[in-house]
């Protein structure tokens, strides 16, 4: 039971106080690119959350019993990088074999998912923290869906104030990275209710 607390506690630390995104900054690029429509954010979020998941296990999985045996922790970047991107061209020729329109639909976004720098962090957090397979698997899934939950709010707002007057100088980029701030601070809200270090 008390083992089921600390999974549980991982998953939810991952989503809010620890999000992978406002806490750390990692995967800001297609944050920032991709978060001007709800629907994109969407598509790019749930192959975020199944890539994240995936790739954290699997190289959770490598990194203990191959790299570890072998006396080739140094490693551990290069191998990561290649099985990030391995398993995000599978994804990519699964989709575009089992469902065109899907592979359509996330165009560009799929490919980019290789190069979010969050996927990489969240492996390594993975070890730096020494968690367990379970551990991992919680907080990989709790990372994605973190990163999804910040994006999507972010595309929410960014599609309401195409509406809205907003100074010239603080059009685009200017006014976005205010937007992740303050909603940065309100993640940070939630530190005193969970926090997994």
């Amino acid at each position: 039971m008390q083992e089921m607390t600390g999974l549980i506690a991982i998953f939810f630390a991952a989503i809010f106080t620890n999000n992978i995104l406002l806490t750390n900054y990692l995967g800001m690029c297609s944050f920032l690119g991709v978060s001007k429509e709800v629907k994109t954010s969407l598509g790019l979020g749930a192959a975020v959350v199944f890539v994240m998941t995936a790739t954290s296990v699997l190289n959770w999985l490598v990194y203990y019993y191959v790299l570890v045996p072998l006396n080739l922790q140094n490693f551990r970047f290069i191998v990561f990088i290649i099985v990030i991107a391995a398993f995000v061209q599978i994804v990519e020729m699964i989709i575009e074999r089992i469902s065109e329109p899907l592979y359509n639909a996330l165009g560009i976004f799929l490919p980019l998912i290789t190069v979010n720098c969050a996927i990489l962090g969240v492996s390594l957090f993975m070890l730096i923290r020494e968690y367990t397979f379970a551990e991992s698997f919680f907080y990989g899934i709790g990372s994605g869906i973190g990163w999804m939950l910040a994006i999507l709010a972010m595309a929410g707002i960014r599609q309401n104030m195409k509406r809205s007057k907003i100074p010239k100088g603080l059009e685009g980029a200017g006014i976005t990275l205010i937007i992740a701030g303050i909603m940065a601070l309100a993640f940070m809200g939630f530190s005193g209710v969970l926090n997994i270090q």
